[in-house]
Parts: structure tokens; sequence; C-alpha cells
């Protein structure tokens, strides 16, 4: 009793904490305000998809926002749209895409309001594409088959009667008559179909010739018409081996023989292929090959019947070299060189000439030269030849002359062309000239084809 009595008391005086709590104690502590939360924006697109065909088109996207207005942009170039902003509630984007010729493709349209932002995916067909742009046959008739892409609605059409086509599924069927002609000739055939209209070409060559024809005062000494066996005969060519940027930055390598079961010559339809290819291991192999190159020839009427491909980067060339150049001594320019037929692709179909020699080359701006356009030296042959004697070098592409130059007697600096000279035909890729503007390797593989070489010397 005592004890709980001083309790009380004590309480009482306030000497011991309150008992029992007061008001105070029972007032929560004050808890800080939350902060307002904005209003969320509501933004809708539709459709959230885009499908295009593959022709130029103009489509719509619908914009609907709780916003103070809405923008939109994209990254992908080949999509304009407009407008691409809006102040109201409401809108309307009217998209225009543009033609697509390659193959399907995807991009995508922001439409932002706010805090908030809303896709639009877009796809876009693939145009019509082939498997090939050019189909090349030889003189006899025969068919191929040419892959169309993207579409299933389409029908082809020849421009000539001495092509038909037909419809196989998903492939253009060709059928071409024989051609008696020497000369080769093209078709093109035309697949329409989805607003689309696209062409590939059907390349024929020129009748064979069976006969090699006489030229007065002349006789023939050496020829090759390409017509035996798969492979050039060892007997009489050459394969140059060397690695890329041997020579002019050249970006091929030479080889001699096949790479992974590709041939970088051969022989077929009467015709040698030089092919150039790109490999899995990215380097670039073509063909170089020499005639007779230990004894050559030393005047006379010289010509070859070809083709030229075509590609930004290609550099084919018909040309000689002097046999057994002391390089060490004599080396270039002084040795010499002919170059009856060089084209680069970045200049389609300018064919021409040059000679070199101590008196007149390339490196400072003095060799003699002449360049001409012809009607399709890529992709259908033509002939290129020269003349050569002791006073004289003239030559010609399909009988007209191309370049003449006189022996002005003054000795071996301008003249260095009065020795035993062999025969080059190679195929390059890029380098000083060949590339002097970029390679487009969509170009690749190719081929130059050689129909015949013929050497004529005085009787």
């Amino acid at each position: 009793m005592k004890n709980m009595s001083l309790f009380s008391l004590l309480c009482i005086v306030g000497l011991l904490p309150a008992c029992g709590g007061g008001d105070e104690d029972s007032i929560p502590p004050e808890t800080p305000d939350k902060p307002e939360t904005p209003n969320e924006v509501v933004l809708t697109v539709s459709p959230s998809a885009l499908d295009a065909t593959a022709v130029e088109g103009t489509y719509e996207i619908k914009v609907t926002t709780t916003g103070e207005g809405w923008t939109a942009s994209s990254t992908d170039k080949w999509m304009e749209f407009a407008p691409d902003s809006g102040e109201g509630k409401e809108g309307v984007i009217k998209v225009t895409v543009e033609q697509n010729k390659d193959a399907e493709r995807y991009g995508r349209i922001v439409v932002t309001s706010g805090n908030k932002s809303e896709y639009v995916q877009v796809k876009q067909k693939g145009g019509i594409r082939f498997s090939v742009q050019e189909v090349h046959c030889t003189s006899r008739a025969g068919n191929a088959e040419v892959t169309v892409y993207e579409s299933n609605d389409w029908n082809a059409q020849s421009d000539v009667d001495w092509v038909t086509v037909s419809r196989n599924d998903a492939h253009v069927v060709v059928a071409y008559t024989t051609n008696a002609d020497l000369t080769s000739r093209t078709a093109t055939i035309t697949v329409t179909g989805e607003g689309q209209k696209r062409t590939f070409l059907v390349i024929q060559e020129g009748a064979e010739i069976t006969t090699v024809p006489e030229r007065e005062g002349y006789k023939l000494v050496w020829h090759d018409e390409f017509d035996e066996g798969t492979e050039l005969n060892a007997t009489h060519w050459k394969h140059e081996v060397q690695n890329a940027g041997w020579v002019n930055n050249e970006l091929q390598n030479y080889v001699n023989g096949a790479i992974n079961g590709k041939r970088v010559t051969e022989l077929s339809d009467g015709k040698l292929r030089i092919h150039c290819f790109k490999e899995n291991d990215g380097k670039i192999y073509s063909g170089r090959v020499y005639a007779h190159v230990d004894e050559g020839w030393q005047y006379g009427y010289i010509e070859a019947r070809m083709m030229l491909p075509k590609g930004k980067g290609t550099w084919p060339a018909f040309w000689m070299m002097p046999v057994n150049v002391d390089w060490a001594t004599e080396g270039w320019p002084k040795c010499g060189e002919i170059d009856i037929m060089e084209e680069v692709g970045v200049v389609p179909n300018e064919v021409s000439s040059s000679l070199h020699a101590e008196g007149h080359n390339h490196t400072n701006g003095t060799q003699v030269t002449h360049a001409m356009t012809i009607d399709k030296a890529e992709g259908e042959f033509h002939t290129y030849a020269m003349e050569w004697t002791p006073q004289n070098i003239t030559t010609y592409v399909d009988g007209k002359v191309q370049l003449s130059y006189d022996n002005d007697n003054k000795g071996v600096t301008n003249w260095p062309y009065d020795k035993p000279y062999y025969i080059i035909f190679n195929l390059a890729w890029g380098g000083s000239w060949g590339g002097m503007q970029g390679v487009d390797e969509s170009a690749l593989p190719i081929s130059y084809v050689i129909d015949y070489v013929r050497v004529f010397q005085k009787k």
C-alpha cells in the first residue's frame, strides 16, 4: 500500500514520466503532402502496322490523343509523311513509300504526344526481281529458266520473234531459235505484275565460224578456235600466277586451275571464257594467259573476236609483250608494250588501243593511245585486230581504224616494236584504272569471252 501511494504521488507532482499518456501523445505525426500526378496521356494510332505494296503509294494513319498535340518521326529514308505534327486531339498522317526494286523491307514511324509514344510498323513488299539479269546462250537453239522473286501475279513477254516465253510456277521459261548470223543478237523480256514492270535480257552468240577466212597477202601461221577440249592446250598457253597487288594495284589473284571447283579459264561452246569471281575466303580470283610466251611473233596481222563483261571494276585486255625481257637491264617501258584492246567497266563500251615505249608511256602522259565508243562492246561480240609492219602499227575495231602509229626511225626510244611479242588475254578487277572510281562487287561473277585468236604473217 505504501509503495502504491508513493507511485501515485510522484505521478501527481510530475516527477515521473506521464502515466497513461496525454492528449499530445494521441496526435499522429504530420504526413507530407503527396504531389499531384498529371493525367496520363492516352495516345492511339491506327493502324499500328502498315503493309505496303512494292509500288509507290500513299497510306493514312489516324492519330488520337488526350495530350496537347503530337509529333511523328522516322529514320527510314524510303518513307515520307505529312504532316509531321499536329496541335489538335486528332490528326491524319499521310505516309508515302517509294517504289521498292529490291527485297522486302521494314521501317517504323514513331508518334509522340506528351510523355507517351506509339509505333507504326511499316512492311513493304519486295519488287519483282530475277535470278539473273542476262541470259547468255550459244548460237544453237535451246532454252533457259529465270526465277521471278517477290511476286506470284505476273506475266512475261518477249520483244522479238526468235525468243518465246512461258511460265512454269515461279520461272520464266525462255526458248530461243538458232542464230544463223555471225553477229550476236539481244532480246528484252518484260515481266509485268502488281503494278510493276521489270526487264531482263537474252543475249545469243553469233553463228560459229567453221573456216578461217583468208587474208590477201598473208598466210595463217597460228590460231586457236577454242573448239577442242575443256581446257587451254598447255603446248600453246601458259597461265600467270600472282597475288593481288602484283601490278597496277589490281585486286584479283591470278591462278592456274580451279578454286573450290571453279575454274578461272575454261573452254565451252567453242569459246575461251576467263572468269572472275569472289570466293568464300573473301578474295577475288581471275585468269591471265599467254600464247607462245617463249617465241611469240614479229610483225603480222593479229585478230581476236571477243565479248567484254559488264560491271564497275572490270578491266579486260588483249595485248602483247616482248619475248624474254631482261627486266634488270631493260625493263618497262623501254621494252615496249602493245595494247590492242583495253576497256574498263566504269566507262562502259569505250575501247582503246595504246602503245608504250620509253619515249611515250602513260607514266608521264605521253603514251600513244586512242579510244572509241562502240555499241554493246559489253555483252556482244566484236573483232579487234592489229596490223604490224616494220614501219607502222595500226589497230582496228570491227574493221574500222582505231589507232595508227608510224616508225620515226629514231631507234628504240620510240620504236621498240622490232622483235617478237607474245599475246596476252587477261581479266583484271579494280586497280589504278579499272578501279579509279571504286568497284561494285555485286557485278561478280563475270566472264570475258574470246571466240578465237588468229595470227597471220606476210607470205
